[in-house]
């Protein structure tokens, strides 16, 4: 049984805490430049590994978050769910970035837009099951990290059992920071 005066105390507590929460919020967002530019922060240590270790977005950038994206198959007429109509890794790679342009250039945006990356992988069968990360890795440096887009988000990797296909190998989802101009 809870006597009044406790729960009197309960909800006061609340009370504060909430109104602390709300404050903080608030002074954080006051505290925030609209309009600001995006920050990433280099990996620790001097790394050149090809990732954000963080990506702040200020107030006032609109995020977008885009759906995964899967490859199209390299040669439809090989038998489906093979190696040969999806490809290897670094090709599904490829093609997902490829999609990925095609779908970023209609929404006026650009892969030096991408603050945050998940991208799933499949264990390869020619790799003993492993995800073949080297593969991944050969098609994100040409779309990361280069001289004409040196932006590179904030980005998780994971092996995953399966996709939407059988054969498919990858899938990349994106988050897009759009600032206002």
């Amino acid at each position: 049984m809870e006597y009044p005066k406790a729960r009197e105390r309960s909800s006061a507590r609340r009370s504060t805490v909430g109104a602390s929460i709300l404050m903080s919020v608030a002074v954080s967002m006051a505290s925030a430049a609209p309009g600001g530019e995006v920050t990433r922060h280099p990996l620790a240590g001097g790394s050149k590994f090809p990732i954000a270790r963080a990506v702040e977005v200020p107030a006032g950038t609109t995020l977008v978050f885009h759906s995964g994206i899967t490859p199209t198959p390299t040669d439809p007429k090989a038998p489906e769910g093979s190696a040969a109509y999806w490809g290897d890794t670094k090709t599904q790679a490829l093609s997902a970035f490829g999609r990925i342009k095609e779908s970023l250039d209609a929404l006026g945006l650009g892969f030096g837009d991408v603050v945050s990356m998940t991208v799933y992988l499949v264990g390869d069968p020619a790799k003993q099951g492993r995800m073949d990360f080297a593969g991944f890795m050969a098609a994100y440096s040409q779309y990361f990290g280069t001289p004409a887009q040196p932006n590179l988000p904030a980005r998780s990797t994971v092996q995953v059992a399966g996709l939407a296909a059988a054969g498919m190998l990858v899938e990349i989802e994106v988050t897009l920071a759009r600032t206002k101009s």
